[in-house]
């Protein structure tokens, strides 16, 4: 008799992930040239970041599963943000529960949570600089996460709230980071799978308070907005906002490989972007253009809204005669002589 479809579920899925890994990895040149006995590079170093919950509980046992079949080294991180009494107990015991599922190397990292861009955005930031040191210090070639279509759809509709765009519509990749260092296995899963699949397997898991307090805006929406939007329109929002997110996503990239080619046809011989060739490009190439400048001239890419972009885009599109646009970062934006001059200062 074969696994729970829940357990198997989220097997496959992490299957997949390990599969893509292996292949990118067989496919790498070597870092150090290979000693004449032409000895295999070592297998990879797959880390699993894990709060305890059920999407990652059910993350890390499935790692533990596929891993040693297909010759993965697995490990685990856990990161204690410090924001509720007894976090540390609750690391630690995360950490057990990761080494008695086979996973090593195993790692509790406490962090200090800032306060830049509000809670949520800074537990965020901490969270994943302490999962960038792991990685580094452990050698890993990826960490997965446990994000699954249901906090897709969340993140969706967070980006369709901020009226950001289509790249905020696309929500999260499956592989992201530096190198492509993060794997979201289960974005095709929705939560009660995961949870499911903890429950068959009696995998203890932690339910964190702060994501049914409604002072953070991700639990509002999860707990009163998307069974609102469910009741009015019926079953089914979670997977089309996921598909959504998907469609969005394609369309995103497109976009940005276009403003990525454009960008050279509109710069002069001394690399100043011409109005004149801006205002012909399509808005949403242009703005692209205007925003790839923007953060090459220091503005921090998390402070630069829409409504920044299009305060500049007027420089082009609506020229009056205006004055110069403040962006954050101390980043002016300013339009001389039919040029558009982008630099702090």
């Amino acid at each position: 008799m074969g696994p729970h479809p829940a357990v198997a579920a989220i097997r496959l899925a992490v299957r997949r992930v390990l599969h893509d890994l292996l292949t990118e990895h067989h496919r790498a040149p070597a870092a150090v040239p290979h000693a004449p006995t032409h000895e295999p590079p070592p297998p990879p170093l797959v880390l699993v970041a894990c709060s305890g919950g059920a999407d990652s509980m059910a993350l890390a046992s499935a790692l533990a599963f596929e891993s040693p079949k297909l010759g993965i080294r697995a490990g685990g991180v856990t990161v204690d943000h410090g924001l509720q009494p007894g976090s540390d107990v609750r690391a630690a015991e995360v950490v057990q529960r990761l080494r008695e599922l086979g996973l090593d190397p195993v790692d509790s990292v406490a962090v200090t949570v800032g306060r830049a861009g509000g809670p949520e955005a800074a537990a965020r930031d901490a969270r994943y600089a302490a999962l960038d040191t792991a990685a580094e210090r452990h050698g890993a070639a990826a960490v997965l996460l446990g994000h699954t279509r249901d906090d897709q759809a969340e993140t969706v509709l967070l980006g369709l709230a901020r009226g950001s765009g289509i790249r905020s519509l696309s929500g999260m990749a499956a592989v992201s980071g530096a190198g492509g260092r993060y794997r979201r296995p289960f974005l095709e899963l929705d939560r009660q799978t995961a949870r499911k699949a903890c429950m068959v397997q009696s995998l203890p898991v932690w339910d964190d308070p702060h994501n049914a307090d409604p002072a953070y805006t991700r639990s509002r929406l999860r707990h009163e907005g998307l069974p609102a939007l469910e009741k009015a329109l019926g079953k089914g929002v979670v997977e089309a906002l996921a598909r959504t997110a998907q469609l969005s996503r394609d369309d995103a990239d497109a976009l940005d490989a276009w403003a990525a080619q454009a960008e050279a046809t509109v710069r002069d011989a001394a690399g100043l972007l011409e109005c004149a060739k801006l205002y012909a490009l399509p808005p949403a190439v242009r703005r692209r253009i205007l925003r790839r400048a923007a953060i090459a001239a220091g503005a921090p890419a998390g402070s630069l809204f829409a409504r920044h972009i299009e305060e500049v885009d007027r420089l082009i599109t609506g020229w009056r005669g205006q004055g110069a646009i403040n962006l954050p970062g101390k980043v002016v934006a300013r339009r001389q002589g039919g040029r558009l001059v982008i630099r702090q200062g």
